[in-house]
């Protein structure tokens, strides 16, 4: 049982019992920890607004008995704010805070897995270039070892006239054995150059047909190696066809809280 100082990524949160919060943090040397607000949910809390996904935060922790530590103090490093006032921004984020929260373990140190999401996420904050969200996806799966074929067709080995990517079998597919995702006109370039390591020659493309495709086939990839479909996806669609954050201010709000809270559920 000991203090304990961490930088952490903020995935998500829940109410815990009248005036608590817990919080599921993705820390740099630690891994995935959940852990308590105590009194997060009171008005004049010091932690209220500190905690709000996907912030990047500078942590102190208590270590207890049990696997859920206690935060007691909490300093933002960084604060997202573009990413929060931008509806089709935080879309995206959410799909990547989901993501990270199903595929990271408790207190299994993923170091790279941590460097990545708060990459994608400072960039994002930097603008709304659609191809954040898939080289963040792609990237994960190259981490987990399952990265997508798209050299060659995975049914015949063609390397021409490469059509569709087929989910079930993790790669592409030429005409004569076409079956899944239509792959738009450019999306094949867009993706081998991600997985490649290449992300920067397209991250500003700017958004098209191409770059959609490219989306479509990272979050089926994705959703693949998670087994279920993502929830925050919807979020994100939402927002990108929304094209701004302006609107009625409470339905704004209604669809932020809904990107910010958007995940799998967690005992409590």
């Amino acid at each position: 049982m000991s203090l304990y100082r961490e930088h952490g990524i903020v995935l998500r949160t829940w109410r815990l019992g009248e005036a608590d919060r817990i919080v599921s943090l993705l820390t740099r040397g630690n891994g995935k920890v959940r852990a308590v607000a105590k009194g997060a949910r009171k008005t004049k809390s010091r932690f209220a607004a500190r905690i709000q996904p996907p912030r990047h935060l500078s942590l102190q922790l208590y270590e207890g008995r049990s696997d859920l530590h206690t935060l007691t103090q909490a300093e933002t490093v960084d604060g997202f704010s573009a990413i929060g006032a931008d509806l089709s921004r935080l879309g995206r984020a959410s799909v990547m805070l989901e993501v990270t929260e199903h595929v990271s373990l408790d207190h299994e140190p993923n170091p790279a897995l941590y460097q990545l999401l708060l990459g994608a996420l400072r960039s994002l904050e930097g603008g709304d270039r659609p191809l954040v969200l898939t080289g963040f996806l792609l990237k994960l799966l190259v981490l987990e070892g399952v990265q997508p074929a798209l050299e060659d067709c995975v049914s015949c080995g063609a390397t021409e006239d490469l059509v569709a990517y087929d989910v079930a079998a993790s790669g592409v597919r030429c005409r004569a054995c076409r079956a899944g995702v239509p792959l738009q006109e450019g999306t094949l370039d867009i993706l081998r150059h991600i997985v490649a390591g290449q992300l920067r020659l397209v991250l500003d493309e700017p958004e098209s047909p191409a770059t959609r495709g490219a989306e479509q086939v990272a979050t089926v990839a994705v959703e693949r190696l998670m087994e279920r479909r993502l929830r925050s996806t919807g979020v994100a669609a939402e927002a990108v066809g929304s094209g701004t954050s302006s609107g009625p201010g409470a339905d704004l709000r209604r669809r932020r809280q809904s990107a910010r809270e958007m995940g799998p559920q967690a005992p409590v």
